[in-house]
């Protein structure tokens, strides 16, 4: 077989990239809207550059008896020449091409500026057919008397012809497919469209000729020097919600950044919800929730930014990852933690209200920011026997006791046990330290943390749950002295009560004292829930390594020696009848304290009654 050789042109099957437009490029039916308006912004703004009194407008009309939109701008328009150079060209818009620095025909250098022009990829006019069969464009240059009429459907043919505009600018109109048409039947959807990209747009827009504009144009967050008063009702106003704090942000340098954030009242559930803002670039909304540009543990924070420098992606409705973005998303988190810690030297009521409505958030998201944890610590309050305190007033109030601890500095007490939280406040409402109720998982991990920030920082603290079994609570809380674990005897006799057996020596009105371990009470509901096959496999692999990163304690129960009938029992025999009623009330206790009794304690107990009954019996005889 002979060899053969020859240069063919690229064919393009426009229906094909209007598809791939639609369904892989752009995730929104309105997107042609913003592209057109997009395009009628930057004609505008370049004839503005040649002429700083000229303001322009963009009019946007329906045509409901034909089924057509038209876009109208007064901006510098096209010549012959741009129109079939540029128009029929895929990827070769003109803003595209001033934006990055090629040379363009028949444009004056004075109008290539590109610092407020926004179109850049030559896609935005074929994004039209994702609604429309047909597009006319009527168009004008203001430097050429002849106006020109380009005229093209979903194909590849164009007509280009003379055309019937007397004024500068460009007029493109959408003769809309019919699962489109309601755009030029329903106004209302129209402007919703025009709203929702080009609200702030620096361009009147208006539509059908109504003399009030659609878009608001102005907003107090994108002054220079914002009014905060002016802003937080701006704010308001646009995002329908009262901030509980506003956020301004301007600057220049390092990147080009102006608008505000918000603390919305809104609590967002759970810690792995991304936060989102609303960017604009030239003041074209580009998304109104870009994620990755505020930090992670900022989900309770809203609010718009103008990102000059930052760049959109092709479909432009997001952000491209990029050193831009990379050093805004560093400077905003700086300028969050700058405002919040301002507010602990300057207003921390305000932070404390604040930190107290997104308790859980803030709580979250310092387990693993010690940044934030510091911040916490003089505005995040726990429930303590001593009342709400401050971290910061918990380490102050809890000084370790010289004559039991020869290390300890301090010694941070806590529950986590809720049944508890009277029985705790008691023992300790005589003591100059308090206990810390941490009911929440999360908050035990908070406390747990500090007191490693406060080792870290060479103060030696020491964190212990309030319990028997705990380094000096028997001694220095309970009063508790001589305290040891029951005889094997003895916890042998208690084995039904499912606790953990102490015998030490306290006030002699208190027959005994019983202590909960909230999760030796759960790990007993997820068993019984197990054997009778309530938990679905998934729950219970995390719920066995739940429970193996933290072995279970046992309840506990302290028998006192110095109450009479407690002494009096303990000298003799199990055997014995009174010793069936100790163990009577020891269930009590437990019950008291809000523990579930377990089905051989309620066995055991109803043994006991029966040997007591029969022995006073004996005794009528």
């Amino acid at each position: 077989m002979a060899d053969w050789e020859r240069n063919v042109s690229f064919q393009v099957d426009i229906a094909g990239i209007i598809d791939i437009m639609g369904v892989s490029l752009y995730s929104r039916q309105d997107t042609p809207i913003r592209e057109l308006i997009q395009n009628a912004h930057d004609a505008i703004t370049r004839r503005q550059r040649g002429d700083l009194s000229f303001q322009g407008r963009i009019d946007v009309r329906q045509n409901s008896e034909v089924g057509t939109i038209s876009f109208s701008d007064d901006g510098v328009g096209l010549t012959h020449e741009e129109a079939e150079k540029y128009l029929g060209t895929l990827g070769s818009g003109i803003t595209g091409l001033i934006k990055r620095g090629e040379a363009v025909e028949e444009l004056d250098t004075a109008v290539t500026d590109q610092g407020d022009l926004i179109g850049q990829f030559g896609v935005g006019l074929f994004s039209a057919f994702m609604l429309a069969d047909r597009l006319i464009v009527e168009t004008k240059s203001n430097h050429d008397e002849d106006p020109v009429r380009w005229e093209a459907g979903a194909a590849t043919d164009i007509q280009l012809s003379r055309g019937s505009r007397e004024t500068p600018g460009t007029t493109v109109t959408l003769a809309l497919k019919k699962q489109h048409v309601a755009f030029a039947k329903d106004a209302e959807k129209l402007e919703r469209a025009i709203r929702e990209h080009a609200d702030f747009l620096p361009v009147p827009i208006y539509l059908n000729d109504n003399p009030q504009r659609v878009n608001v144009i102005h907003a107090a967050w994108f002054e220079a020097t914002q009014d905060e008063e002016s802003t937080e009702l701006a704010l308001q106003e646009y995002f329908d919600e009262t901030p509980l704090d506003v956020i301004p942000v301007r600057m220049e340098r390092p990147i080009s950044i102006a608008g505000a954030l918000y603390v919305t009242p809104q609590r967002v559930p759970g810690f792995n919800d991304l936060p989102t803002v609303m960017v604009t670039i030239r003041r074209m909304v580009i998304s109104r929730k870009i994620q990755g540009l505020l930090p992670p543990w900022a989900t309770f924070i809203r609010g718009c930014l103008e990102l000059h420098d930052c760049s959109p992606t092709a479909s432009r409705e997001d952000l491209v990852r990029n050193s831009a973005f990379d050093t805004v998303q560093g400077v905003i988190e700086s300028a969050l933690y700058d405002h919040f810690e301002g507010l602990v030297e300057h207003d921390l009521q305000r932070l404390e209200a604040i930190v107290n409505w997104h308790r859980y958030t803030f709580a979250g998201a310092s387990l693993e920011n010690a940044r934030l944890r510091q911040l916490l610590r003089r505005c995040y309050r726990f429930p303590t026997s001593h009342g709400s305190l401050t971290i910061e007033e918990i380490f102050a109030k809890s000084d370790a006791d010289p004559l039991y601890e020869e290390e300890a500095e301090k010694v941070i007490w806590f529950n986590t046990d809720r049944r508890q939280e009277q029985w705790v406040n008691s023992l300790f409402s005589g003591l100059s330290v308090p206990c810390v109720h941490t009911f929440r998982s999360f908050e035990e991990s908070l406390l747990a943390l500090c007191v490693s920030d406060e080792n870290s920082a060479g103060t030696y603290t020491d964190l212990r749950i309030a319990t028997p079994s705990a380094p000096n609570f028997a001694n220095t809380i309970l009063g508790v002295t001589d305290l040891e674990d029951a005889e094997p005897v003895w916890t042998e006799f208690f084995d039904s009560v499912e606790a953990k057996i102490l015998v030490g020596s306290f006030r002699n009105d208190l027959p005994v004292m019983s202590f909960l371990n909230e999760r030796y009470e759960l790990a007993k509901t997820f068993d019984e829930m197990k054997q009778r096959g309530e938990i679905p496999p998934g729950f219970q692999r995390l719920i066995d390594s739940h429970f193996q990163d933290a072995p279970v304690e046992e309840n506990e129960v302290i028998l006192n020696r110095s109450h009479p009938m407690v002494a009096r029992v303990l000298s003799r025999s199990p055997s014995a009848p009174l010793a069936s009623v100790l163990r009577l009330i020891v269930i009590n206790s437990l019950n008291s304290a809000g523990a579930a009794t377990p089905a051989s304690a309620r066995k055991q107990q109803q043994a006991d009654l029966d040997w007591i009954a029969e022995c006073l019996w004996g005794r009528d005889e």
